[in-house]
């Protein structure tokens, strides 16, 4: 066997600035608004996407090597293996990646997806047995409506930003994940975030210990607690493990979102999707088509652009050597937006999770894919789209900011959750 392709040093540089680079500025764990709308602005997406096609073009479809000293890193450039990576986890390709680890376990010690082995499997049954994962609809549904209607329904007309959305969002989640003692407990989630903060540095940071103890503290305390239509109340755990899965959680709920408020800015300026998601909610329809709207905005702007995954032993790839450990990334935009194989890679088209074009495309990965898929994606496309159902039902936006989406010309690959200004019309 011979080694893979290599990326020469001007090559992997290249790739550090334009693709690595960007996410790491902005934070891949906590979001840092300032460096976000700086990003918008050069639509970096779009110049990391053009430099992994030139990669590809000169190196060929597979994986190819950085030159990053010390460690063994490679890139996926085929869609064909973004599948076969992920059909294919957690061996031999892990999700517990060597920067991931460093970086999760600031807040989330024992979190499933930092874990391997028998960890793994009884953390991962833990979390689909908590979040139904193969439910199409959680159990407690009923609950997590009234708590939607609770709080979105008092939103009333006028300005809408990030700053006005995301305390109403965060009151939703703590009441979702703890009950409704938790509504106002800014303080846990406060916590989280400084901790997130520093999982941005990765390896690069110590481990911020007592902050830690006392976040996780917190945590326990909620889930001793918890109201019996929650989550955590539902999971019936209060030891350090649950702790763990449930931090988890509430960084995932915190991308959700993100999601739900850029899927408001697209239905308020695409009037054909806006239309049909109110005949489906007034036809009573299980609000099909608003899910399908929230997966095709984790389509366009992936919450999670670099899927990792390290090889956990030695493996032959199409006549290449990749040795074990060897860390993989997948850059989602690469094959979210790849025009030569999706006429719809720069429009919203939430029809294509309807009508099976999204499933017959491997890289479409909005959730992730494979045993490592989200386990919380039925629950969170059921919570989003409630939220947008209250939201759109009686009220129409328009969007104040730039850059505005549109129908007929290209959605920008990169849109600034934390600048977008909207308008709530009665």
């Amino acid at each position: 066997m011979s080694g893979l392709p290599a990326a020469s040093v001007p090559e992997t540089v290249q790739v550090l600035a334009t693709v690595l680079g960007p996410p790491l500025a902005g934070g891949v764990i906590k979001r840092r608004p300032r460096v976000i709308t700086a990003l918008e602005k050069i639509q970096a997406d779009a110049s990391a996407v053009r430099t992994l096609r030139k990669l590809r073009a000169r190196h060929g479809p597979g994986l190819v090597r950085l030159a990053v000293p010390g460690r063994s890193f490679a890139l996926v450039l085929s869609a064909d293996d973004v599948g076969r990576v992920l059909a294919r986890s957690p061996e031999p390709f892990t999700p517990a990646n060597l920067e991931k680890r460093a970086a999760l376990s600031q807040f989330q010690p024992h979190g499933v997806l930092i874990s391997g082995g028998p960890d793994r499997a009884r953390r991962r049954e833990w979390n689909e047995r908590a979040l139904e994962t193969g439910r199409p609809v959680h159990h407690l549904a009923p609950s997590v409506e009234a708590k939607v209607a609770g709080e979105f329904g008092a939103l009333g007309p006028g300005p809408l930003d990030w700053d006005t959305f995301a305390p109403v969002w965060w009151r939703l989640v703590r009441r979702i994940v703890f009950g409704d003692h938790a509504r106002d407990d800014q303080v846990t989630t406060d916590l989280l975030g400084r901790l997130r903060l520093a999982a941005n540095w990765s390896y690069l940071l110590p481990r911020r210990r007592r902050l830690r103890d006392e976040f996780l503290g917190r945590v326990r305390a909620l889930l001793a607690h918890a109201d019996g239509d929650s989550l955590a109340g539902a999971s019936a755990a209060a030891d350090d493990e649950a702790a763990s899965q449930v931090a988890h959680w509430l960084f995932a709920f915190d991308a959700a979102g993100m999601v739900t408020f850029r899927t408001l800015a697209l239905l308020a300026t695409h009037p054909a999707q806006r239309q049909q998601a109110r005949q489906d909610l007034a036809s009573g329809a299980a609000r099909g088509y608003l899910r399908a709207c929230v997966l095709d905005t984790v389509r366009l702007w992936p919450t999670t652009p670099a899927i990792l995954r390290d090889t956990t032993e030695e493996l032959d790839w199409d006549g290449h050597r990749v040795p074990a450990g060897t860390g993989l990334l997948i850059f989602a935009p690469l094959f979210h937006r790849d025009e030569s194989r999706l006429p719809y890679a720069h429009s919203f088209t939430p029809e294509i999770w309807l009508d099976g074009r999204a499933q017959r495309e491997p890289s479409l990965v909005p959730f992730s894919a494979g045993p490592g898929e989200c386990p919380a994606k039925n629950l969170v496309l059921f919570t989003t789209s409630a939220v947008l159902a209250t939201m759109i039902k009686d009220r129409d936006y328009t969007v104040d900011s730039a850059p505005k989406p549109a129908p007929g010309r290209p959605l920008p690959a990169t849109f600034d959750n934390f600048s977008l200004r909207l308008t709530a019309h009665p």
